[in-house]
């Protein structure tokens, strides 16, 4: 027979036991509004430790999403995910998946950025002062993960006249119909309404651009200024042409697609006829202090392809196939027409350079598939590789 002492011991064992197996049962509890927790699935990041944040942050981030989130960058305007996005949702962060800002709060702030009157809760950000660019504003942070995500300013709509202007790339959208399956369901009567009278809204836009030039992917209005840019290379399949020009040093993201054309929302199969006037481009997004322009085009754009052939690249014929540079200023603008002339008197090639130079119109990102397609399928097609 066991004695006294083995028994008690056996019964705090199994006490203890039980009360780890209880726990491991435990659902996880949903986010509410008024709670500074995240979801389950996204556990946060402790930013008073970067030893251990940074590396790993380098890894589960986009390269973009690094840069503004951790170095402080901007991303350019009205080439962003969620300038122009209208439907009912949730913004929450990238990083730990924290609730920040609702659609109900966000308006169209002619900016070119996502621009929201109030977060959905004061306690989800923080600000601190930014001297940087030789002006005192306003810095907004997470609270929850220390991101930068934006500048906040004092233009803003009616009744508090606050204007939240955040990147694209700090933030991740949930739409309404996923927010109980992401652990948002607590949230669902947030996002449903606008809260701000549409009159107000266009009124702010108004006065926001007065003093800028529109869709300026480089000098944005009252005060968000790009600190990336945005180049428009065609030189042949993308597939080839993303596969080099994503590696190159100081490019932050790449996107396979078309532009230069005259149809709307066009698709492979339609540019693949040759009958659209779409190119298949790259659009990248770089940081110019990490990598100019007149780099890209002199280092990299004029040396993977052969802008001699027009429309054509290796085995690929049509006018999808064409060499072009489109531009997104007029400094890029003299910049490629002053490389345009450098390649000519390079001696790289025997035939005259037949690069078009046209400003840049839309672009139409190309279907998943298309997207880092070398990187998938390695021994895929393609003709780019970097001349000496």
């Amino acid at each position: 027979m066991l004695s006294r002492h083995v028994l008690v011991y056996f019964s705090l064992l199994l006490f203890v036991v039980s009360g780890n197996l209880a726990a491991c049962t435990k659902r996880a509890a949903s986010v509410q509004p008024d709670s500074a927790t995240t979801p389950a699935q996204a556990a946060p990041i402790a930013p008073s430790n970067p030893a251990i944040a940074k590396p790993d942050l380098r890894v589960r981030l986009s390269p973009l999403a690094y840069a503004v989130t951790q170095e402080g960058g901007t991303e350019p305007a009205f080439q962003n995910a969620y300038w122009d996005e209208h439907r009912p949702g949730l913004f929450v962060d990238v990083i730990d998946g924290t609730p920040l800002f609702s659609s109900a709060d966000k308006f169209d702030s002619g900016t070119g950025w996502p621009s929201f009157t109030s977060p959905v809760r004061a306690s989800a950000v923080t600000t601190r002062t930014d001297k940087t660019q030789g002006m005192d504003r306003v810095e907004v942070v997470s609270a929850s993960s220390g991101a930068h995500l934006g500048h906040r300013f004092d233009d803003g709509p009616a009744p508090g006249h606050l204007r939240f202007c955040m990147n694209s790339a700090a933030l991740r959208f949930v739409p309404l119909d996923a927010l109980e399956s992401e652990g948002y369901g607590a949230f669902r009567s947030l996002v449903q309404a606008s809260s701000v009278p549409r009159s107000e809204a266009i009124a702010c836009a108004t006065s926001a651009t007065s003093d800028a030039a529109p869709h300026d992917s480089a000098q944005g209005a009252s005060g968000c200024r790009a600190t990336t840019e945005v180049a428009l290379l065609a030189g042949g399949c993308f597939w080839g042409m993303e596969e080099l020009l994503r590696a190159v040093p100081g490019v932050l993201e790449t996107t396979a697609g078309y532009t230069g054309g005259y149809t709307d929302h066009p698709t492979y199969d339609d540019v693949h006829t040759g009958r659209t006037g779409h190119a298949e481009a790259v659009r990248i997004v770089f940081d110019p202090q990490r990598v100019t322009f007149r780099s890209l085009l002199d280092d990299w754009f004029f040396r993977i392809h052969d802008p001699t052939t027009a429309n054509r690249q290796g085995n690929d014929r049509g006018s999808q196939y064409r060499s072009a540079i489109f531009t997104t200023s007029e400094e890029q603008a003299t910049e490629a027409r002053a490389a345009k002339v450098r390649a000519e008197r390079s001696g790289r090639w025997k035939d005259p350079v037949v690069t078009e130079i046209v400003p840049a119109g839309a672009f139409t990102a190309a279907e998943p598939e298309h997207q880092r397609y070398l990187e998938r399928n390695p021994s895929g097609y393609t003709c780019h590789f970097r001349r000496d």
